[in-house]
């Protein structure tokens, strides 16, 4: 199947990447044989610059270049905090109205970097499953934007606050995601960038690219009768 695309013109292409394809081959994933730089590079015919990464596990926008001078400016804009990001994962547990989560990361050398994200809650769920202390198992649906772009962020920065992201290993809730697995089929992280707001780097003007979710994540929504939120 061709990949998604959601917004091309002479120097910008965005795709909705599926869950589970990496963006370019990887020593760390030595199990995969399709990777969305590829793909797209024989799709258009042309080659092509990816401007920032989406883990493997994550959906959504994935935005490429297609020349090395707005390969450059993306980079910059994204290094400068000038893209807007916009993401939606659904959580274990009922999470607060809105909240900023200020929680600073430690990169696989040891370094401490800060790392900031902000979030707001879009709608609750419950099955009639007991987990834990309650009589049901419950979930939320929330919109996430990092503020910094931290490796693995969002992942890390929700299971620090004791909601972590579905589907989520090794940041998640092993019960959660064997619960998900054995009734429901379902192992994606319900982790998906939806939305990417930025200048663009000739006219100048806003450019604002949506996605739509993926099947999976549509699945689970309307397992929680969540489906009209979105």
């Amino acid at each position: 199947m061709p990949l998604e695309i959601l917004y091309e013109d002479e120097s910008i292409v965005a795709i909705n990447k599926p869950h589970g394809l990496l963006v370019h081959r990887s020593s760390i994933a030595r199990d995969a044989s399709e990777f969305a730089l590829q793909l797209l590079r024989d799709q258009l015919g042309k080659t092509v610059y990816p401007a920032h990464r989406l883990d493997r596990k994550t959906g959504g926008i994935l935005l490429f270049s297609l020349n090395k001078e707005t390969d450059q400016y993306l980079q910059k804009s994204f290094q400068e905090r000038k893209i807007d990001k916009k993401y939606l994962a659904v959580l274990r547990g009922f999470a607060p109205a809105e909240g900023l989560i200020d929680y600073p990361l430690k990169r696989d050398d040891g370094t401490v970097q800060e790392a900031q994200t902000s979030f707001r809650l879009l709608a609750q769920g419950e099955l009639a499953v007991p987990f834990g202390k309650f009589p049901t198992s419950r979930y939320s649906l929330v919109e996430a934007n990092p503020i910094t772009g931290r490796m693995h962020q969002l992942r890390r920065h929700f299971a620090h606050i004791f909601h972590p992201i579905i589907g989520d290993r090794p940041h998640g809730c092993n019960k959660q995601n064997k619960f998900w697995k054995e009734t429901y089929q379902m192992d994606t992280m319900l982790l998906h960038a939806s939305e990417l707001t930025f200048k663009h780097p000739l006219s100048g003007e806003d450019v604002h690219i949506k996605s739509a979710l993926q099947p999976d994540f549509v699945r689970v929504l309307e397992i929680l009768n969540l489906n009209e939120v979105c």
